[in-house]
């Protein structure tokens, strides 16, 4: 999995050495893509949290803040507030007390833990909902359908990887905006993102490992998300 981002920064190479080349020709459907790098804060487990039993104790499961990495291959249409965008996601300070693969524990290799940041991919429809004409260039607003392809969160999962459905309410604020054009850091974005995963989280009844959920996995998370464009850096 750890092969997707080489692949995206690859793609971002490729964007800006054929966004010139394209330049000022008319789009086939699809457009020339550009590349962006989201430093991103989450807070999920939001809204009602589950109960979960271990060892006949029960208690609420923690709302959690995360920071992620985000690698993401936007791409144009011609087709009036539709695009898409492919995003490589991992956390880089996530760690466990056990490798997922090998059984080993973090005492085991002689560490205080084991990184465990796997890839997750998704693959996003996005509807703009307000663009930034309709604003004077200083907030966007999109929706997003997202298919999360990431470690499987149901028991009897077939695969370590499962997808998911999922679905974004993203507002972007441009607060550069008032910078002169062409300028890189007029196209820096703050964003807010509203997320609803609606398959593959834990249900009431599941165990898993030694938890046992006793209500359904809170599907809600918000996200703090800022924007800096890669290639091209000028778009």
């Amino acid at each position: 999995m750890r092969l997707w981002v080489p692949i995206l920064l690859g793609a971002g190479i490729l964007v800006s050495g054929t966004a010139q080349a394209q330049e000022g020709e008319r789009c086939l459907v699809l457009c020339v893509p550009d590349l962006k790098i989201e430093p991103t804060v989450t807070f999920e487990n939001l809204g009602d949290r589950a109960r979960i039993e271990v060892d006949g104790i029960v208690e609420e499961t923690k709302r959690e803040t995360v920071f992620e990495l985000i690698f993401a291959v936007g791409v144009p249409t011609t087709v009036p507030r539709v695009g898409f965008t492919l995003e490589a996601i991992f956390i880089p300070f996530e760690g466990t007390s056990e490798h997922p693969f090998t059984g080993e524990s973090a005492e085991d290799v002689d560490r205080d833990e084991i990184r465990d940041n796997p890839v997750e991919i998704e693959a996003e429809l996005n509807l703009d909902l307000i663009d930034e004409d309709q604003t004077g260039g200083w907030l966007s607003s999109h929706f997003d359908i997202v298919d999360k392809f990431s470690p499987g969160g149901r028991p009897g999962s077939e695969s370590v990887y499962t997808h998911k459905l999922n679905f974004e309410l993203d507002t972007a604020l441009h607060a550069f905006n008032w910078l002169t054009e062409g300028h890189w850091l007029r196209n820096v974005e703050a964003e807010l993102s509203l997320d609803y995963v609606a398959t593959g989280l834990a249900k009431a009844g599941d165990q898993i490992g030694d938890e046992r959920f006793l209500d359904d996995e809170s599907p809600w998370s918000v996200s703090l998300v800022f924007v800096l464009p890669l290639a091209p850096l000028d778009p």
